[in-house]
Formats: structure tokens, C-alpha cells, sequence
């Protein structure tokens, strides 16, 4: 009879359509019951709530009134600041460095002292591949080929079991810095600390610690920001079962549109050009009077100032070098502000002061931005590979002529 049919934990996998084990965590949330078989050869699962639960399920990913919505347990956002797992992200970004900060989004825990390293194999490929690209090209650019010959030196890229994939990302995020063209003294290969790396890459100036650590926390900050357009993208990849190299090329690709990724180089060169004419007034009317937005400002997410923003801020203080661009900085919020006093820093301001007073490049602040968002992508790539494959794929809204039409 119906209401005794049972599902072994593999049936009951496919009717959710996820991995086994993640039938196990519905398990341990309360979401399922489960039944010891009684001669002790796992479980079995009612079907009709296996069912139930299915449909909950695709109505949950439906999102209110139609929209998409993903779960996640990553980020969450309130209104005045973000959470990684639940844990304040200013604060972990503040205490722990950004290697202990991905892991923790990675795993839940946070290992003491993590250093990520790039295989020599692995980096010399990465490095002959950006040598080899006009000197024109961007820093989204080299990282996206960057990844792809790091791709191809791995003959386990395929095999999206949590461990391979952490692994990799070990190996990824310190490939993509290392092949970066250096612009000042390269640091000691042995280091693994992300931000130490980064630098010379950055900019010519020697590095003193209270920059670098401003820099470590700008890439803590930005690991992940929940469902932006870059990291639905990778969503997207990683639900196909592209490999995590794939799914983080996917990022990176959503990445330099304008819209997304370019925002920090546009705040760098307004902030720039603040400072240089000796007021942040007339080039916020000059941007006013294009009709274009005033780079660095606003954001949907946050009714007041970004907390990506403020934290940066604050650390920004205690860097003698930061004084002009941060007061820049200011006065382009209040001059802004003046008129529309809901408009306040967000992130990219904050990080266009750091890229400004260090001698950076106005595109620094876009190489910041996805190599530690690159730990990000993971995390979420990690999280759809036990989901359901394929299961974001929307159906599309046919407007075009309706059939039949005469053939052309």
C-alpha cells in the first residue's frame, strides 16, 4: 500500500535530486525522518514525505511571488551590516586574516595560520599563458586566463568531491596573484599570505605592515557579498557540474561588465581627479551634469553607509599615506550627500582610497575584487555541487511570433 512505501536513502537522493549525503543533513535539521532497516543495511525513508519535501523545495527555489531564490548558508545581509555563517564578516575580516576567512566560508571552520600555495608546475603554466597576452590587456583579462591554464594542469579538476574541490582552490586563488605581471619587488615565494603576494602586483612601492594590512582586510571583506550577478553565474556553472576552475571563470567572465566589476577603477579615477583639481564639487557636477552616477556611492542593499565601507574607513585612518584621498573621499560623500542625503560610501570608495594613496593603478581595485571574491565563488560552487544538477535552469517567456509562420 501507498502509505507503507519506503525509499532507500539512493531512491530518496534522486526523487530530491541531491547527493546521498545531503539526504543524511535533511536528516539531522529535522527535515526527514529516517528508518533503520531491521537488518541493519541502512535506511529507508517514507516517499510520500520524501515527496513533500520535493515540492517544498522547488517552491522554496522559486523564491516569493516568482522570483529566483537560491539557498545559501553563507552570507546573510541586513541592513547595516553582513554575516558570514552567521559570524559578524566585519569582525572575522577584522580579526582573522583572508586565507582563515575563506576557509571558515569554505568549511565552517577556522583553521589557525592557513597560507594557500601555488604548485610550481601549476604557476609557471599560468605565468606563460599572461606573458603571453597584449600589454593591453585587463586584470579580469589575465586572471580569466590565468585560471584556464590552471585548469588544464589539473587532470582531477573534474572530480567535485568537497576535498578535491577545496584542494584546488588552495592551489587556484595563489596561481591567479602569482601570475600577475610585478610591478615592484616580488615577495618570497614561500609566503602564503595572500595579501603579501598581491602587493608587488598592485603597485612599486614597498609594502609597510599597517598597508598590508589594510589590503588583507579589503580582501576578507570581500569574499562574498551573497547573490551578486558574478556569483549567480557561478552558480549557474557549478548546478551543470562544471568544474570549480570553470564555475570561477564563469565569475570572473560576469565580473567585467561594466556594471559589476569596473565600479572600483571608476571611483579610483574620480577620486584621483578630486584630489588633483583640489575638490571633490566640480567633479561631482561634472559627473551630475553627464548623467552619470557618481561612482563610489549608494547601495541597493544598504540604506546607509556600506559596513564594507566603514570598516575600511577606520583602518584607513592610521595609514599616514591615506590622509588626502581619504578626505577626498569625504568630501565627495558630502558633496553628494548634500543633495541627496540618502546616498552614502560603499565599498568601492573605500577601496579606491587604498588603491589612490598607495600608488595603484586605477584597475587595482578590480584585481582586489576578484581575487577575493575568487574564494567566494568556491563556496558557493562548493554549495550547488549538493544540490540538484541542473536545477538552475529557469524556463524561458516565449514573445516572439506565434506558430505557425511561413518557413524563410
Amino acid at each position: 500500500m501507498d502509505e507503507e512505501r519506503r525509499l532507500t536513502t539512493r531512491q530518496a537522493a534522486e526523487v530530491l535530486g541531491v547527493k546521498p549525503a545531503t539526504v543524511y543533513a535533511y536528516v539531522s535539521r529535522g527535515q526527514l525522518a529516517s528508518r533503520r532497516d531491521p537488518v541493519g543495511r541502512g535506511s529507508s525513508f517514507d516517499a510520500r514525505e520524501v515527496e513533500a519535501l520535493a515540492r517544498r523545495s522547488r517552491r522554496e527555489a522559486a523564491g516569493p511571488a516568482g522570483e529566483p531564490s537560491v539557498r545559501t548558508a553563507l552570507t546573510l545581509i541586513e541592513p547595516d551590516r553582513y554575516h558570514y555563517r552567521g559570524v559578524d564578516a566585519v569582525g572575522l575580516a577584522s580579526r582573522y586574516r583572508f586565507e582563515e576567512v575563506a576557509e571558515f566560508l569554505w568549511t565552517g571552520v577556522l583553521p589557525h595560520g592557513a597560507r594557500f600555495t601555488a604548485p610550481a608546475g601549476t604557476l609557471a603554466a599560468a605565468r606563460r599563458a599572461v606573458d603571453a597576452l597584449p600589454a593591453e590587456a585587463g586584470p579580469v583579462d589575465r586572471l580569466r586566463v590565468a585560471t584556464a591554464a590552471a585548469a588544464v594542469t589539473d587532470p582531477l579538476r573534474f572530480d567535485l568531491a568537497p576535498e578535491a574541490v577545496l584542494g584546488a582552490a588552495r592551489c587556484l586563488i595563489p596561481t591567479l596573484v602569482g601570475a600577475l605581471p610585478a610591478r615592484g619587488t616580488a615577495p618570497w615565494p614561500g609566503d602564503g599570505r595572500t595579501a603579501r603576494q598581491l602587493w608587488p602586483r598592485l603597485t612599486a612601492r614597498e609594502p609597510d605592515p599597517d598597508a598590508l594590512a589594510v589590503l588583507d582586510l579589503a580582501l576578507g571583506l570581500l569574499v562574498d557579498h551573497d547573490l551578486a550577478a558574478s556569483t549567480l553565474a557561478v552558480r549557474v556553472a557549478a548546478s551543470a557540474r562544471a568544474h570549480p576552475y570553470a564555475a570561477v571563470s564563469a565569475g570572473l567572465g560576469a565580473l567585467e561588465g561594466p556594471l559589476h566589476g569596473a565600479a572600483g577603477r571608476l571611483a579610483h579615477r574620480m577620486l584621483a581627479e578630486a584630489m588633483e583639481r583640489g575638490g571633490a564639487a566640480p567633479v561631482v557636477a561634472d559627473h551630475l551634469r553627464a548623467g552619470r552616477r557618481v561612482p563610489g556611492l549608494g547601495h541597493r542593499l544598504y540604506p546607509g553607509e556600506d559596513p564594507r565601507a566603514r570598516a575600511l574607513f577606520a583602518r584607513l585612518e592610521a595609514l599616514p599615506q591615506a590622509g588626502p584621498a581619504l578626505a577626498a573621499a569625504r568630501e565627495v560623500a558630502a558633496t553628494a550627500a548634500a543633495r541627496r542625503p540618502g546616498l552614502h560610501a560603499n565599498v568601492d570608495l573605500a577601496l579606491a582610497v587604498l588603491t589612490v594613496s598607495c600608488g595603484m593603478p586605477p584597475e587595482a581595485g578590480e584585481t582586489v575584487f576578484a581575487v577575493a571574491r575568487t574564494a567566494g565563488w568556491i563556496a558557493h560552487a562548493l554549495e550547488e555541487y549538493q544540490e540538484r544538477p541542473l536545477r538552475m535552469r529557469p524556463s524561458g517567456q516565449y514573445h516572439g511570433p506565434r506558430p505557425p509562420q511561413p518557413m524563410p
